[in-house]
Order: C-alpha cells, then structure tokens, then sequence
C-alpha cells in the first residue's frame, strides 16, 4: 500500500485522504497510480455508497510533484505524459464512478488538484482555502480535464480568465462564479461531505448513478441521441428494484424504502 494515500470507509462511506503534508500533497507516478486504483476498487465496491477525496495538512492537493519531475532528470515532456496517463486515469475513475465523488478542500487546490477537485461531482471549500490552475504560470498547459469542467461550470469567458491571469481564486469567488458547491467554516469540509453523501446515499443509487452518466455523456452527445439515451435508462431504473418500490411508495402514499 502506497502510504501517501490513507482510505478509511466508515458507515459505508469511503475517505481517501491524500498524505503527504510536507509537499502540499502533491503527487508524483506511483502516489497517482495508486490513487487511481483505489477509485477503481470503491466504484465496484456494493459495501461503499460514496467517495470523499481530501488533503492531510494545508493543502488538498498541490498537483502533480514538479520536484519530482526535476529530480527524474531532463526528459521533462515524457515524464509528464507518464505522469498524466495514471492521472488522467483517476479522473476517468471519478467521473464514471457510479456513486457521488464528493472533494472536501481543506486547503490549497492547485494546478492537478484543482482539477481533481473539479471532476468531483460535488465540492465542499473550507472559507480559508483557496483554488488555483497554476499550469499556465509555471508554463504548462491544463490538464486533468480541467479544459473541458472549467467552460461548462463558469462559461468559456470566465474559464479564458482563469487561464491566462492564474489569480488565485477565495472560497467565495468559488462559490460566486459556481466552482464549489459549498462554502463552510474551516475544519468543517469532511464532516460537510459525509453529510452530503448521507444525504444522497438516502435516495436510490441507481437513479443518482444513471443522472450522472447522462450528465457526463451529454456534452459528447448530439440532442437525438441524448434522448434515446435517456429512455433507455429510465426503462433501466423503472424495472431496478428501487424504481418499482419508487413508484409503488408513490402510489401508496408512502416513504419508499430503497435498497
């Protein structure tokens, strides 16, 4: 086990906390492929209902470790792409997760943690913390794809902004321009997030992990086939069990009870 990754699943909930304080949790190749297996284990997981991703210390997650990059010696651009490709693993690993991704920022969300932050279905910022892409200031190019949630949660516009100046971005800018889903007070992000879930975990999963493919997938996909896509999983969910006690709570005027 990789010990810059620590997992704890309480009450059904999994709690990956990112481990190494002293570097901002930045990660270097085997932190990022070991996180990425890790997501792959949850999502298959039936005894966790749900993710948190957060940081030990300052920070959530400085990106990926450029002292480690320099250190490994010049070929800086195929270390980078080694690099990306595990990352970009875990991304994927997030974003069809079939479950809710929830980042409790506890601090610092820079160059591949904002990112990482971003392809979480849900972001709970502590009020001190502080979001920054930092690719393009330290002459890299965003990634992560951070390219692609920037423009679709605050406009092409805004995400233009974010790329060229590389200010960084409080907790209410974040929550202003529609980065974070929550603002609280600080050391309240895991605590928020294990609400959060619970909270979702209370409705039926199959219908949550259903809304979240077709949200995902809707972006790549023209009206037409949304539409027949869509129709598929509502029959899918309809004869789920959770969408036949659905209906008949419905019908009986009573509280459902999902499985």
């Amino acid at each position: 086990m990789d010990e810059t990754i620590r997992l704890e699943v309480v009450e059904r909930i999994a709690r990956i906390r990112l481990d190494r304080p002293a570097a901002f949790n930045a990660f270097g190749l085997e932190m990022i492929a070991f996180l990425a297996d890790t997501l792959t284990g949850l999502s298959q997981d039936p005894a966790v209902i749900g993710v948190i991703i957060t940081g030990e210390g300052k920070a959530f997650c400085a990106g990926g470790d450029l002292r480690w990059i320099a250190a490994s010696g010049e070929r800086f651009g195929a270390l980078f792409h080694s690099l990306a490709a595990k990352y970009h693993q875990a991304i994927l690993e997030i974003r069809r997760m079939p479950k809710p991704v929830v980042a409790a920022i506890n601090g610092l969300a820079a160059g591949g943690g904002f990112s990482m932050a971003l392809a979480c279905d849900f972001r709970i910022m502590e009020s001190s913390a502080v979001l920054r892409q930092a690719y393009t200031s330290n002459g890299l190019s965003i990634d992560g794809g951070g390219t692609y949630a920037l423009p679709r949660l605050v406009g092409l516009a805004r995400a233009m902004e974010i790329a060229a100046f590389d200010r960084a971005i409080s907790a209410e800018r974040a929550l202003a321009w529609g980065l974070v889903t929550e603002v609280v007070p600080d050391g309240h992000s895991l605590r928020r997030a294990v609400e959060m879930v619970e909270e979702i975990g209370r409705l039926p999963l199959s219908s949550f992990a259903a809304s979240k493919k077709l949200f995902t997938d809707s972006f790549n996909t023209a009206f037409e086939s949304q539409l027949e896509k869509e129709r598929e999983f509502l029959a899918l969910c309809a004869d789920h069990p959770n969408g036949r006690e659905g209906i008949k709570a419905f019908l009986a005027k009573r509280k459902p009870s999902y499985s």
